[in-house]
């Protein structure tokens, strides 16, 4: 997690999570073969962080910092590549602005109600009702990747706070 601050508030978040164990448009980027097999669930881990959620307060947004606050964030993390998803990513290329690649759409192919509870990153959805089943029928989101292999070249930023 990475707070973005003006003066003592905190106006924006990143948020930073493990990735799903596997996801098509992923293992197509990086030429993953067995993106499942033991070693390579320990690579994923160790060298690829999803970024979860962006958030920056009302106020704040249309001035055009969050592109420079979450490509900031992204290379302040530890881990070479960071990805993301985004409903929004045809309509708007804000993670493109940030320094991601548009690596491409997860395309929902036609669902019957028997494939319907199984998602873009191919798993069971047994939680799922079929409400949201249903409101998420027609969602194509963008998939993106964050190369952040040259932070291992830049210095370490001090954390000074008054």
């Amino acid at each position: 997690m990475i707070l973005l601050w003006h003066d003592q508030e905190p106006i924006g978040i990143c948020i930073f999570s493990t990735p799903a164990a596997s996801l098509t448009l992923r293992s197509r980027y990086f030429g993953l073969t067995h993106p499942r097999s033991r070693l390579s669930l320990t690579a994923l881990n160790e060298q690829l962080w999803l970024l979860q959620r962006v958030v920056l307060a009302p106020t704040y947004r249309g001035a055009g910092i969050a592109a420079a606050f979450v490509r900031r964030a992204c290379e302040l993390c530890p881990v070479d590549w960071i990805e993301t998803l985004s409903a929004m990513g045809q309509a708007n290329p804000f993670f493109e602005r940030a320094g991601f690649v548009r690596v491409g759409v997860i395309r929902k192919p036609w669902r019957t109600p028997r494939s319907a509870s199984h998602g873009a990153y191919g798993g069971p959805r047994h939680s799922l009702t079929a409400e949201s089943i249903a409101k998420s029928q027609h969602s194509e989101p963008v998939y993106y990747v964050f190369d952040n292999r040259a932070r291992r070249d830049e210095p370490i930023p001090s954390r000074k706070r008054s």
